[in-house]
């Protein structure tokens, strides 16, 4: 006899991608249940609704519109036993609370690596590239071709340190390697030879590489042992001019001392996604320096990442009921206190 589970998920969620679901539900030998998410935000599960509950899926069609309601029903639903989540970081401390009742938790990590990259490698290319000069020349439609004094150097051959080596920080490493910079990746695991990278060091290696790099990408998650981690100390560590890319978060540097190297030129520039207070407070000085890019956390923004977290709850739904390991499961020390 097939095992129910009962699934609280959004009912748009459910009618693009539920058929498929559940079929692969019945292939795996159980049956997936819809209890769907209200429609009005205000609304919520009562306690019965709330206990049939045993699966759930936070869809990006929740955040953040619903995000209080179903996480109301989360926190409330006693049988609840996994949770998926369309985000690849959980250091909310809601994800520590639910992963402390003895809930597993998945995320899509990797789903939206591409873009990540993408976004930060293009924020490289602008500050690599005279793209500033240009831009100020043709709001003036002013023809102002760069002076010899201001020629920029080449890319390749510079230094990209990246701190993290997950999806998001293999992508950013493999696309850096294509324009030719040295890549020197950071993170705590040992090599398998399969690394788009010319070095790996452990992270307590990494002060001892901050001296030759003119890169500086951040894709680490955020954890105790990160927080903070580019502080005014290592900024001081990178040759004059560097510059950093920040997709990981923004507690992950120390931000008044890249405020101030920026502001000096000791920092040449930054690609900025995240930040320590989101949204970017509107007296920030980083709006109005003319050498930092900013995008307001939304450099994974693609037409293909809902149906890339998709696929892998489906595939994560099939090994549930199969009785297999969980793709992208979590633990204690990966999600907030």
């Amino acid at each position: 006899m097939a095992r129910d589970e009962v699934l609280l998920v959004t009912r748009r969620w459910w009618e693009r991608y539920g058929e498929e679901t559940a079929s692969l539900a019945r292939q795996a030998g159980g049956r997936l249940l819809p209890l769907f998410l209200p429609h009005d935000p205000a609304a919520r599960l009562d306690e019965s609704e709330r206990a049939r509950i045993t699966l759930a899926f936070f869809s990006g069609d929740v955040y953040p519109v619903y995000s209080r309601s179903f996480f109301a029903a989360v926190h409330g639903a006693p049988n609840l036993r996994w949770l998926h989540v369309f985000n690849a970081g959980v250091d909310n401390p809601v994800f520590g609370r639910i992963l402390a009742r003895g809930v597993r938790i998945t995320t899509s990590s990797g789903s939206t690596a591409r873009p990540i990259a993408q976004t930060a490698i293009s924020g490289m290319l602008l500050l690599a590239r005279p793209w500033r000069r240009w831009l100020d020349a043709r709001s003036r439609r002013a023809w102002e071709p760069v002076p010899p004094e201001e020629v920029p150097a080449d890319l390749e051959g510079q230094t990209i340190t990246v701190v993290g080596l997950g999806a998001i920080g293999s992508e950013i490493a493999r696309l850096a390697r294509a324009f030719g910079l040295h890549v020197i990746g950071v993170r705590r695991s040992p090599a398998t030879g399969a690394e788009p990278v010319d070095e790996l060091v452990h992270p307590r290696d990494l002060d001892g590489v901050l001296p030759r790099t003119h890169w500086l990408a951040l894709a680490c998650p955020l954890t105790p042992e990160t927080r903070g981690l580019i502080d005014a100390r290592r900024i001081a560590l990178l040759p004059p001019g560097a510059c950093i890319l920040n997709v990981a978060r923004g507690e992950v540097v120390d931000e008044d001392a890249m405020i101030a190297a920026l502001q000096t030129g000791r920092l040449g520039g930054a690609y900025l996604d995240v930040f320590a207070v989101e949204p970017l407070p509107p007296e920030s000085p980083l709006w109005e320096m003319p050498n930092v890019f900013i995008s307001p956390h939304n450099s994974a923004a693609a037409q293909g990442n809902e149906a890339r977290v998709a696929a892998i709850f489906q595939r994560n739904v099939a090994r549930w009921f199969r009785g297999e390991p969980l793709e992208n499961e979590v633990g204690a020390g990966d999600v907030g206190g």
